[in-house]
Order: C-alpha cells, then structure tokens, then sequence
C-alpha cells in the first residue's frame, strides 16, 4: 500500500529557509564542539581514575535508560507544544544544571565523582533528548520540503566539523585546565546555543495543533492513548518495522567500536592518548565529507532508496571487520593511528549518510502531527540496546587480550544480518512507494 505524503503546506521562501539553516548550522557547531570536548574529557578523567573499559560508556548507558523511562511523555509532549516554547524550557534547565554541576563537582573525589556526574548525565540526557526530537520534529518549520535534505547536511556537517576539533581541543584543555575547565565551557556554549535558538523562526501551520494544547487536560490515560495512535502508525509502515530490526542489531554490536577504541589501543596496546584522538578526527573527518556531499547533491526524494540505504550498511559492516584485522597485527603507535583513522573516515562516511538519508525519508513521509512520537519512539528503540552491549563488550574486552578479534566477529555477524534483511528491505520499499 503506497503511503500518504504529510502537508508540507507552510510558506517558507528559501531565502528564510537559508537563514535558518546557517542558525541552526552554527548552534549544532557551538554546542557539539563544545559537547563532544565535554564527553572527551570525562572519559579521559574516569579512565585515568577507574581503569575500566566503561569510562567513555557511561553516558551510552545512563541515556538509552532515560530515553527509554521518558519516551511516553517526551514524544506527547513535542506533539502537543509549540516547538520554540519547549526548546526554551529544556535549554534553561540543562544550563542551571551544569552551574549546579560546576559548584559540585570539586566536593567529591575519585570514584566519588561518579554522584555528581550520573545526576548531571540523566538531566542533561532528558534535555538532549527533548532537543533533538523537538528539532526533527520542526524541520517543516522551519525550512520548506525543498531545504530539508540541506538543512540535514549542513547541520551534520558542523557536527562533524566540530568532531574533527575536538579531539585535540580536548587533550590540550583536558591537560591544561582539567575537567573543571570543560564545564565552565559547556555552559558558555549552552547559553550561546539558547541564544541563537532564541533568533529562528518557527512557522507554525495554519490549522495549529498546539491551539488547544493548554486546554486539555493531562492524565496517564491521555498520554498512553495519545501515544498508542504514534505507535499504530508505525505498525502500518512495513519500513518503519524493518529498519528497527537492522539498526537495532547494528546499535548493540557498534557498542564494542565505541568502548573497544579507547580501551584496546590505551590499556590493550599501550598506545597512549594521541591515537585515540587521531582515530576521532580521522571519523569526523569521514563523517564531515558525507554531509558535505549530501549538501551538493541535489535533493532526490525517495528515488533508489533502497541502494542509498544498504550500500552504507555493506560498508560499514566491512570495515568493522577491517578495524578488527588492523588491531590484531603488530603496528607501531603510529601505524594504528594512521590506518585505524582511515578505516574509521570510511566507517564514518558510509554511517552519516545512512544516518541522513533515513532521516530524510521519515520527514518526506511521516505526517508532521506524529513526528515527535515517530521519532522519539525510533530513537529509545535503536538506543535501548546499548546498556545491555555497553556492559556486555565492556566485560569482553576486559576478560580478553584479543580486542580486535572481538571486532572482526562482530563486522562478520553484522555482514551476515544485513545479508538476510536484502529481501525484506527491498519488499518494503517498494510497497510503500507513493
């Protein structure tokens, strides 16, 4: 059954269009630069202090867990507000959070630490949370239906631009002013994020659904019953149900590239932080030349869809399997920096424009009164696994010398999973076509 293309009737000219998206562009650069240093340099502080493969997954366990306790009343909650009004409350809260974060953090040591960085993760992973799904949810917003694909790339893009600087920002910072000096930072760059938010137009449709938002009054049946009508929506789109099945499998096994990295190159092989970092610049980096090339590229609908999709899938799977190969032979520090950074670059390229073109194809195709709880839902579903690997391939890595071989079984495991969803993906695709 062909689905119904959602109203993409709001009067946005490009020139406004243009506009938003450099905004939105130069708030994603400011908070994930400052972000991704943030992270960087909590887990170097918790590795330094722990030793433990977990120090830079802690945040891949605190947040799927609180995606997943706040999916109900943060997709509601998206779908029944002005978008502006939410990112104003979200964006207030995280920032008196890490004042109160910065004033606490020095009253603990060591592992005491972990009181004031777990309460700050799950406010800050509930804000996170809200932003995301609150900008996905605006795109018909504030851009029109010819800029989305634009407004995707352009946005990865200063995420990606700023990945490629945050690794060395971060080392040197982390050397010269500590963990303290990150949070001071985070906040500066939060309030220059809400200000810049402050500044974009949301154009909101003619026959608003937040009109009667204040009217209504909220129960637990309400939000269940309101959020039973997004979840029926994804049940009658065969796409929808195939492409949880391939990215949740591929969320829980990435987990062991995200912890393995760190662990297997500084505790593993004794490489020391520098690779590490490369490694990160070398991904950002791949990251940055998909977006880039998803920007020039003129938007094409849902035209081949099926190969945009499984060719990345394809890609990334093998170079798991290489990652895996490149640390089980003899290099020297900068061997590993220089091979794993390029293999990491391709891994990268092939995941942002996975990543983008499904987002895309959800904006073209989901109606904007759902796409709150749509996304919401598929961002808890894909992300609810990685507790569950975090701990898993945490354990692994630590009861083996052998990291790289726990990489390549899982690129070959992954290959043969992708293998067998060819079918169904491509039935699914077709069936849904307008």
């Amino acid at each position: 059954m062909a689905i119904k293309q959602p109203d993409l009737t709001i009067n946005i000219s490009n020139h406004q269009s243009s506009l938003q998206i450099f905004k939105a562009a130069a708030s994603n650069f400011i908070s994930s630069l400052s972000g991704k240093m943030f992270t960087f340099g909590l887990g170097l502080m918790l590795l330094d202090e722990t030793h433990s493969a977990i120090s830079f997954g802690i945040n891949m366990i605190i947040s799927p867990i609180v995606g997943l306790l706040c999916l109900v009343p943060i997709g509601n909650l998206i779908d029944t507000y002005p978008h502006k009004t939410i990112l104003t409350g979200s964006l207030t809260a995280r920032t008196l959070a890490l004042i109160l974060f910065a004033a606490s953090i020095n009253l603990f040591t060591a592992t005491a630490k972990l009181i004031s960085i777990v309460l700050f993760l799950i406010i800050d992973a509930i804000s996170t949370n809200i932003n995301d799904t609150c900008y996905s949810a605006a795109t018909h917003e504030l851009v029109n239906a010819h800029n989305i694909q634009r407004l995707s790339s352009l946005t990865q893009s200063a995420i990606s631009l700023s990945s490629i600087l945050s690794p060395a920002l971060g080392v040197g910072l982390y050397s010269l002013v500590g963990f303290s000096g990150f949070v001071i930072l985070e906040i500066v760059a939060t309030l220059a994020s809400f200000g810049i938010m402050l500044t974009m137009k949301f154009h909101y449709h003619a026959t608003n659904q937040f009109a009667n938002s204040q009217h209504a009054p909220v129960t637990s049946h309400s939000q269940f019953a309101k959020f039973h009508s997004g979840l029926n929506y994804m049940r009658s789109r065969t796409m929808i149900k195939i492409t949880i099945l391939l990215s949740v499998i591929l969320n829980f096994l990435y987990t062991a590239v995200t912890i393995g990295i760190p662990y297997i190159l500084k505790d593993q092989l004794h490489t020391g932080n520098g690779p590490i970092g490369v490694l990160e610049t070398g991904s950002a980096i791949g990251m940055l030349l998909g977006s880039l090339l998803l920007t020039l590229l003129p938007p094409t609908g849902q035209k081949r869809l099926f190969l945009k999709l499984i060719i990345p899938v394809l890609i990334l799977d093998s170079q798991i399997l290489l990652l895996g190969v490149l640390f089980m032979t003899s290099q020297s520090p900068t061997g590993y920096a220089l091979l794993g950074s390029f293999i990491m670059g391709i891994l990268a390229f092939a995941l942002v424009i996975l990543n983008i073109t499904f987002q895309v194809y959800l904006q073209q195709t989901v109606p904007t009164k759902l796409l709150g709880r749509v996304v919401a839902t598929l961002t808890t579903v894909n992300s609810s696994i990685m507790p569950i690997g975090t701990l898993m391939f945490t354990l692994i890595f630590q009861s083996t010398t052998h990291g790289g071989l726990v990489l390549i079984i899982n690129g070959i495991l992954l290959l043969g999973y992708t293998l067998l969803l060819l079918r169904p993906l491509n039935q699914a695709i077709h069936s849904e076509q307008p």
